[in-house]
């Protein structure tokens, strides 16, 4: 019996889509699953450009589909629809990092577009897009990184009404095919932040120059370079603060699908890990009879469910988000930081069971080793994310207020305020519902209950002994705060999910005895750090607990694990 909470090629069918959204997603499965796994790793080992798979989605239509809001529409099937777009995040997770980047980053190179009121710009990235081609997004550089407000893309006005382009990028996906590269840079002739400017330029223009892709992969990361590229009025996609603001909200858009490619992963290298766990013997006994081996494939395994919970539970926040309900705010960078770093866990875990096997060249486990790394740090890193999250803290833990229960959120809608969600700030005005309810409905598990009981001293803290203002300047000390909050968070979607889907309650405490181990260690840590006040060690040590141990509850959830050996294995 295949596990329902993890996605196997061999039994989907992504029913609760309308048709043509369940055609596309399992046409991708199938193309996958026909190519075969020897293809798969192949082209991944010799770095091949995406050539095909592109060509198969140009075939079906399927970015122009997906990633066609239904403003700039030419059928009723297209829409930015933010269930489905997480279901593909997740397919092309599962089958390889480097497809679901070339898709990632036309999704960031459209975010600039279709937040525009230039309306031929729209209307050509639409006829682009029904042509097959990628995007890119032209924010990034060698010497800056992502801090937009040093740009050094320079425009020129050209004394006609538009600009010459001057300047590189780097880091930025698709650079060597996009057929629309939108571009931030800076006016020579404006100080500040009106001097701001978002255009779209083309990738096969002669002022655009391909520099390398710096990265050995599939993946083209590239560094280009323009020289007095001409960027006409009807090039400019926004000026001045909004296209700093266009800036933010892309990314905004964009790092929610990390998440979902993360759980792709980790879903295809369990099936690999357990299996081969299950079928190898040592010492007169299969490997999974060690009780430390069942453990770690078991915390593995509830850890994976968690990213899964949490990140559907996200959909329906992103999809119901307007003007006066912007708790997606926190969630989206929750989803970034903390499922992705779940997700190294997740990889390590399993690691650690199948030890050299995780090197071998014909896994899909080897690839995943290395790809699982590097969703924690695009889009912004953990750091990043972290002190992100650290500005909603006491509005979510102190100060809820009432909202209108958020429903499942499967409906055929088109998700438009992603693209008029405003200036990119206020996040400290940004209100949140109560989170204890969530909790309350599962305070009969015992290690929800022993959760709850660090939620609340974590409240406290944040009452009484939250850090003073030279603790303020201590991003060290904060991050380890912020980890305890990112831990609460985590566990009310995940609760909320498993009271719209009836999760299995003992996977449910079995994930939270992992939990509490997890809010206990990061208390551990901070009462290490240095400028942590007496008060401040007393509590952290005092948060510890210990999860509530049930050894038929854990015999139960191993069985689940260890179903999946032989559940699914990739064609060859």
């Amino acid at each position: 019996m295949a596990d329902s909470l993890l996605f196997n090629p061999r039994t989907y069918d992504p029913a609760h889509f309308d048709p043509e959204t369940r055609r596309l997603l399992r046409a991708t499965v199938d193309w996958f699953e026909e190519r075969g796994k020897r293809r798969l790793l192949e082209d991944y080992r010799t770095r091949a450009w995406l050539a095909d798979f592109l060509a198969f989605a140009a075939k079906e239509d399927l970015f122009a589909t997906f990633l066609t809001p239904a403003s700039a529409a030419g059928r009723a099937d297209q829409r930015w629809d933010t269930a489905r777009i997480a279901a593909l995040n997740e397919i092309l997770g599962f089958y390889g990092l480097d497809y679901w980047y070339a898709w990632q980053v036309t999704i960031l190179g459209l975010g600039p577009v279709w937040q525009s009121d230039n309306a031929a710009a729209r209307a050509r990235a639409a006829e682009l897009l029904a042509q097959g081609e990628v995007f890119a997004f032209g924010l990034s550089e060698r010497t800056h990184g992502a801090d937009i407000y040093s740009t050094d893309m320079l425009l020129e006005p050209d004394g006609d009404g538009g600009f010459l382009a001057t300047g590189s990028k780097y880091y930025i996906g698709n650079g060597n095919a996009a057929g629309l590269v939108s571009v931030f840079g800076r006016r020579t002739d404006v100080e500040g932040p009106d001097g701001y400017v978002f255009f779209a330029a083309d990738s096969r223009h002669p002022a655009y120059g391909l520099v390398q892709n710096v990265v050995h992969s599939s993946k083209y990361v590239s560094e280009f370079r323009l020289e007095r590229y001409p960027v006409a009025a009807a090039d400019v996609l926004h000026t001045g603060r909004a296209a700093f603001d266009a800036a933010l909200n892309t990314v905004n858009v964009g790092k929610f699908n990390l998440c979902t490619a993360s759980i792709g992963i980790c879903e295809h290298a369990m099936y690999e890990a357990v299996t081969h766990a299950q079928n190898r013997v040592l010492y007169g006994r299969p490997v999974t009879a060690f009780p430390h081996v069942r453990r770690e494939l078991a915390d593995a395994y509830v850890r994976l469910v968690g990213m899964k919970l949490f990140s559907d539970r996200a959909v329906d926040y992103f999809r119901s988000a307007g003007p006066e309900d912007r708790r997606y705010l926190l969630f989206n960078p929750m989803t970034k930081m903390k499922v992705t770093t779940e997700g190294e866990k997740v990889i390590d875990l399993m690691w650690d069971v199948i030890a050299a096997k995780g090197f071998e060249k014909d896994t899909y486990f080897a690839n995943a080793a290395v790809e699982i790394r590097g969703l924690p740090k695009l889009e912004g890193t953990v750091h990043v994310n972290l002190a992100l999250i650290l500005k909603f803290m006491r509005n979510h833990l102190l100060e809820p207020v009432d909202y209108p229960a958020v429903p499942t959120r499967l409906d055929a809608a088109d998700d438009d305020f992603l693209f008029r969600q405003g200036p990119a700030r206020g996040l400290g005005s940004v209100r949140f519902h109560d989170w204890r309810p969530a909790y309350d409905a599962y305070a009969d598990l015992p290690n929800v209950a022993r959760f709850r009981e660090q939620a609340d001293a974590l409240c406290e803290f944040v009452a009484n002994i939250a850090p003073d203002e030279a603790q303020s300047r201590d991003l060290d000390f904060l991050l380890s705060v912020g980890q305890l909050f990112a831990l609460v968070v985590h566990g009310q979607l995940i609760l909320e999910q498993a009271a719209l889907t009836d999760l299995d309650r003992d996977v449910l405490d079995e994930l939270f005895s992992v939990l509490v181990r997890d809010f206990s260690g990061h208390a551990v840590e901070l009462h290490g750090k240095d400028s942590a006040t007496g008060a401040q060690q007393a509590w952290a040590l005092g948060a510890v607990r210990r999860p509530v141990v049930d050894e038929a509850r854990a015999a139960r959830v191993w069985e689940r694990v260890e179903a999946l050996s032989g559940a699914y294995e990739m064609a060859p």
